[in-house]
């Protein structure tokens, strides 16, 4: 508890940042040491002014304690999971990145395999084509043994944890509040499925709201987390740019999935591609280009070759299966399908009625249709 408390002063700390914070701990041996290291040890540190010294070694006021010592209640209740840099336990790729943060909430349980991570992310608005196609590539990408990593937003971040649970794989969610606050609160359920299958992570004290800047920081963690991050559909000025920026600072792939011209939400994709980003098909496209980075022991026989197609779940017939061949993941206007002249209106909406009661086509407004991917 001692040993806590010392992280979360050295934490409270203004103007100790969390490169700094790390720093101090490594070369003094324990958030302790530091506290009783003098004024000269400190100010010779890099990035220690003698005021920083000065709080450093001043004694905890009581609302801190008050503060910590219900942060560390709750941690003893098994509320969340605290890990420290300096736990073998973190996450070895976050280690890495410039500024990880020195203390991670967790909720959930993170396994060693997780450090073969993909980040999939994308716009809160995203479309429906985009959002299925999302979850197919998650799925896919879980399916082959990778941990789907995104940020448990509304849109595309939501369509990507989805791929994954659909096929029983691990992700995890990185938030840009407090461990105890789900956001937005409509995933509350979503929430709890990805800590059964994964973990929710945090570096902000339990408490702590949604503010906009806490989402630059939480997504460098999701790239940090990750070999790389793949960007289905995103406007040019957008988080999930902000995400690969940092992923190409951090020294990871940055991969892009095209679209149609004529949807905004193609326009940041595109733009990740001109500049180089890997373009994206399929999963054999995100593996193979991250094939270097794996190790022998993920490509073990449940990661071997790429995921075939699902069996649909429930029996169609022919005529069924001719207007369900018609269909995509790109929405298909009902004058498009009638124009098919396959089937009278009336015998192609019945058809269409019992394929979506069947989970096999989604109808979207404006009378358009898509196949269905898992959810």
């Amino acid at each position: 508890m001692e040993s806590l408390q010392a992280w979360l002063w050295l934490r409270s700390i203004q103007g100790l940042g969390s490169a700094t914070l790390t720093k101090l701990v490594l070369q003094f041996g324990s958030p302790e040491a530091v506290q009783s290291a003098s004024l000269s040890e400190l100010t010779t540190q890099e990035g220690v002014s003698l005021a920083i010294a000065r709080a450093i070694r001043q004694s905890p006021d009581h609302q801190f304690l008050r503060e910590s010592e219900r942060e560390i209640e709750q941690w003893e209740k098994g509320s969340y999971t605290i890990l420290t840099i300096i736990d073998p336990s973190y996450p070895s790729r976050l280690k890495m990145i410039s500024d990880p943060p020195p203390l991670l909430y967790v909720t959930g349980q993170l396994q060693p395999a997780d450090q073969w991570a993909v980040a999939i992310v994308g716009s809160r608005h995203g479309t429906p084509a985009g959002c299925a196609i999302t979850r197919q590539l998650s799925g896919n990408l879980a399916a082959l043994g990778f941990t789907i990593v995104s940020g448990l937003a509304r849109g595309i971040d939501g369509a990507a944890h989805q791929g994954a649970l659909a096929v029983e794989g691990r992700t995890v969610a990185v938030l840009g509040c407090g461990i105890d606050r789900t956001y937005p609160p409509e995933h509350h359920s979503l929430r709890q499925q990805i800590e059964s299958h994964g973990a929710i992570l945090s570096e902000f004290s339990p408490g702590t709201p949604v503010r906009g800047p806490h989402f630059p920081q939480r997504n460098r963690l999701i790239s940090g987390l990750c070999l790389g991050v793949v960007v289905t559909e995103a406007a040019l000025r957008s988080g999930s740019l902000i995400t690969a920026r940092l992923a190409l600072e951090q020294n990871r792939e940055v991969f892009a999935v095209p679209g149609t011209i004529s949807n905004p939400m193609s326009q940041g994709p595109h733009s990740l591609i001109k500049q180089g980003a890997t373009l994206v098909e399929g999963p054999e496209d995100i593996v193979e280009e991250l094939r270097p980075q794996l190790q022998e022991t993920f490509g073990s026989e449940r990661h071997a070759g790429f995921p075939q197609p699902v069996e649909m779940k429930h029996a169609i017939g022919s005529e069924e299966k001719s207007v369900y061949d018609l269909l995509s993941l790109e929405p298909v206007s009902l004058e498009e399908l009638i124009a098919q002249d396959c089937f009278s209106p009336a015998e192609l909406m019945s058809i269409l009625l019992s394929l979506e009661m069947k989970g096999l086509v989604q109808q979207l407004p404006g009378s358009r249709y898509i196949k269905r991917t898992s959810s």
